[in-house]
């Protein structure tokens, strides 16, 4: 089963910075590890992939930026996927073969990247500014939970535990007044990094 092959790229330069927005992005699921079995090649967002493969143990990214989930209509446990190869589910974190939809995000290399934590609600409580990745939240902000937060620039990973572990959410700029907002069951951040090798 093939989707669009084509990647075509737009290359521009703002203020002597260049710059990168690929609009064609291309991943391939595969039923089984190693890039073997049944595969699919998606090209754009998909809300159902059971119609295509029965379960996904490897995958392979050639274009673009993706976050795939664990259920239908882009929902459950998030896995942000950027290009390269994933030969078994622990390389891209799952904790199974269930990849049921998946979405793809544009982007600009070269930009940059900013983000506000807050340990409360609403932009409440103590906050703190980040342009750099987090390997541990407690240990930086001296707080184990984020209650709201606003992505001023870039995309980033929240991981549920320190060193990028754990569950992962996916965040877009944007303004998350709650930790419910960005997905998440509870306020535990461990650690969050930018999305960079996109």
């Amino acid at each position: 089963m093939r989707g669009m092959d084509k990647v075509e790229d737009l290359n521009f330069k703002i203020g002597g910075m260049d710059f990168e927005v690929v609009r064609w992005c291309k991943v391939i699921f595969y039923e089984d590890r190693n890039f073997q079995g049944r595969h699919y090649e998606c090209s754009s967002d998909c809300a159902d992939l059971h119609s295509y493969i029965s379960s996904c143990n490897s995958i392979r990214v050639e274009s673009g930026c993706w976050v795939a989930y664990e259920r239908p209509n882009y929902m459950g446990y998030q896995y942000v996927l950027t290009k390269g190869e994933y030969p078994d589910c622990q390389h891209w974190m799952g904790f199974n073969d269930n990849i049921r939809s998946c979405r793809t995000y544009s982007y600009a290399s070269g930009a940059s990247y900013k983000i506000k934590i807050h340990e409360r609600p609403n932009f409440g409580g103590q906050m703190m500014e980040f342009m750099e990745d987090c390997p541990s939240v407690y240990d930086c902000f001296r707080y184990r939970d984020i209650h709201s937060c606003h992505v001023m620039d870039g995309y980033w990973i929240f991981y549920e535990h320190p060193n990028y572990r754990g569950r992962q959410y996916f965040m877009r700029p944007g303004e998350y007044r709650r930790y419910s907002d960005w997905g998440a069951i509870v306020a535990t951040v461990g650690s969050f990094r930018r999305v960079l090798d996109i």
